[in-house]
């Protein structure tokens, strides 16, 4: 178990690297000459058609609404495995980073709506800064190496999850478009035939791919955002299982190992291009004042902190949970900073919040980076600071 836990750590940090390295990219090209060639990449045309079926998107929504539901697929894997047999498979395993998790989605929605109540187009932004970027988060813990102790770091991935599926039920109930009927009944057959496939112990990935594909087209066409159906496919694929020749497989675990490398090093960087080109030109300190870049900013950096150690606190003080094992209350605290990296999922959400990017000159953009900026800084100085005060498991 601990080897996984390392193998999947050493994943989501290299992961991050990468997804640092692509922003910085993104940034430079959309500040620079490049900026119109930036553009016009993103809203290349991309068509395909079978028969009556036609879906015409932009690279930009191919990537946000395709490759992320990869993603999502991957989520929900990791979800699922960690709920039946993981760090969230007993109520005492999952107190601490589940009400941590709370804390960290429920405060940051409270800071933006103290400044955006009376608006009811930015209004719709509230959850934004309630994410947490599981890989830039563990990037950051990696270059601490064992200074911090294994127990933080399995309390950071375990609340990480359990913020992810959070972020999974708010796009379910909060960003859902006008619904068609006839899509959502396409929709249902598949999931119905995905979860026979689950019950009759199929292990063929083709099975599950050929019918998560059309799950996926009626899901996009149905109002429902399509990275959803990702997570429905994840869901049916089955823990354990026998093949053909009677021996126990775990289809899940190998998708899911299959699936990290291709997220990590492909998807979460392409998405990073082509929604952290933030381009500076006239954009003023005031402009960044603004209730909605303020929101973000604060609701990540002060939010997430005050959240998730608050909640943290108060539930360990009440005996519902335990401080993670050889950590102290400033770890926990330089970690509840980190939780304040939203990246990738704060950005997928805005995309969601406001459809047209240019609601609010990008300050909405600029302030997811700002924010998760200042959590990986301030929480990775923290934990240098005291770390070595700490005997570690």
């Amino acid at each position: 178990m601990k080897a996984t836990i390392e193998e999947f750590i050493q994943k989501e940090s290299a992961g991050g690297i990468v997804l640092m390295f692509t922003t910085v990219v993104a940034m430079l090209v959309s500040n620079t000459a490049l900026s119109s060639w930036y553009q016009a990449f993103l809203h290349i045309p991309v068509e395909v058609r079978i028969g009556a079926l036609h879906v015409d998107k932009s690279l930009y929504h191919w990537v946000n609404d395709g490759l992320m539901a990869i993603f999502f697929l991957l989520v929900g894997l990791e979800v699922k495995r960690e709920i039946l047999e993981g760090h969230l498979s007993t109520v005492k395993q999952a107190a601490l980073p589940g009400i941590a998790a709370v804390g960290g989605m429920l405060v940051p929605a409270i800071v933006y709506l103290f400044f955006n109540l009376d608006d009811p187009v930015a209004r719709n932004g509230w959850a934004i800064p309630t994410a947490t970027d599981i890989a830039f988060a563990l990037g950051i813990l990696s270059l601490l190496g064992k200074r911090v102790p294994v127990s933080l770091k399995i309390f950071l991935m375990a609340l990480a999850i359990i913020d992810d599926l959070g972020a999974i039920v708010i796009i379910a109930i909060f960003y859902t478009s006008k619904l068609s009927l006839t899509s959502l009944t396409v929709a249902a057959v598949a999931l119905t035939i995905l979860i026979g496939l689950n019950y009759f112990g199929v292990v063929r990935r083709a099975a599950y791919f050929g019918v998560g594909m059309v799950l996926w087209v009626s899901v996009l066409k149905s109002g429902v955002h399509a990275t959803l159906a990702g997570v429905a496919l994840a869901f049916t694929v089955p823990l354990m299982a026998r093949d053909e020749e009677g021996k126990p497989v775990s289809p899940l675990k190998e998708l899911e190992h299959d699936l990290h490398h291709w997220v990590a090093f492909f998807i979460l960087p392409v998405f990073a291009f082509v929604n952290a080109g933030v381009n500076l030109e006239g954009m003023s300190l005031k402009q960044m004042t603004g209730p909605v870049p303020l929101g973000i900013l604060l609701g990540l950096f002060l939010g997430k902190q005050l959240g998730v150690f608050g909640f943290s606190w108060a539930a360990i003080k009440l005996g519902l949970a335990r401080l993670p094992k050889g950590s102290n209350w400033w770890q926990l605290y330089g970690v509840s900073v980190l939780t304040g990296i939203g990246f990738t999922m704060s950005l997928f959400i805005l995309t969601l919040a406001f459809e047209d990017d240019t609601l609010f000159q990008y300050t909405d953009k600029l302030a997811i980076l700002l924010g998760s900026l200042l959590s990986g800084v301030v929480g990775y100085g923290m934990l240098r600071l005291r770390s070595r005060d700490v005997d570690h498991e």
